[in-house]
């Protein structure tokens, strides 16, 4: 795999991959199935967890009213409790990726949802994410994939760290290890200054000169 096809999978494959969990959580069914109905779909009196109101959830996000009444349906569907723990995320890319183990790489996945760092992930969390991850910017949606690669969110990504995402992606598509040497003319490229980290104004600028990366941002922007 060359430098493109590493860049591709390192920075696509966070869309990409995660169509998984939307087929899961039933978010990828046709808008017309579900019928309008009261903001009362956002409040249930079982759950642990109740989001926020409808129409802040509109405002912080690209989705309209409709879509946001879809994707709550689906999402306390498979989470009755109104919060997503790992465990959860484990189960469905372990379902979508048999042949491999997808546990780290759902773990670095979840983390990058869970915002708040206690372990859960409420619906507000998941929909914001997923606004960025459909509907952001080109630099929304790189500022959340730096953010998955930093591992440890001190502002930088380290050869570790990439290190650490690629070889989760391909454990889980029960691949051979990424090439080391492939991987350090990667973060050579990204790294502008030569100080041996990436930061985020250097992976943003990067990204942003190459097509194909550019071409992945867009692939499911009309996904619902």
């Amino acid at each position: 795999m060359g430098i493109h096809g590493m860049e591709l999978c390192a920075i696509g494959v966070v869309i990409i991959l995660f169509m998984a969990v939307l087929k899961q959580f039933g978010i990828l069914e046709p808008m017309s199935s579900f019928e309008d109905s009261s903001d009362s779909d956002l409040e249930l009196s079982t759950v642990r967890h109740q989001p926020e109101g409808l129409e802040q959830l509109q405002a912080q996000t690209k989705f309209t009213r409709k879509e946001l009444q879809s994707l709550y349906r689906g999402f306390k569907n498979e989470c009755p409790s109104g919060l997503v723990d790992e465990e959860t995320f484990k189960s469905i890319y372990s379902q979508f990726f048999p042949q491999g183990d997808a546990t780290t790489y759902a773990h670095f996945l979840f983390n990058a949802f869970d915002i708040n760092r206690n372990g859960s992930i409420r619906f507000e969390d998941f929909v914001i994410g997923l606004s960025v991850l459909l509907r952001g910017s080109v630099t929304e949606k790189l500022n959340w994939a730096f953010n998955l690669y930093d591992i440890n969110k001190d502002g930088y990504i380290t050869k570790e760290e990439m290190l650490a995402i690629m070889t989760s992606i391909y454990d889980m598509m029960g691949t051979i290890d990424p090439n080391r040497t492939l991987l350090l003319l990667f973060l050579q490229k990204m790294d502008r200054n030569r100080d041996g980290v990436v930061t985020i104004e250097e992976f943003i600028e990067t990204c942003q000169k190459d097509e194909n990366i550019m071409s992945s941002m867009q692939l499911f922007e009309n996904v619902i």
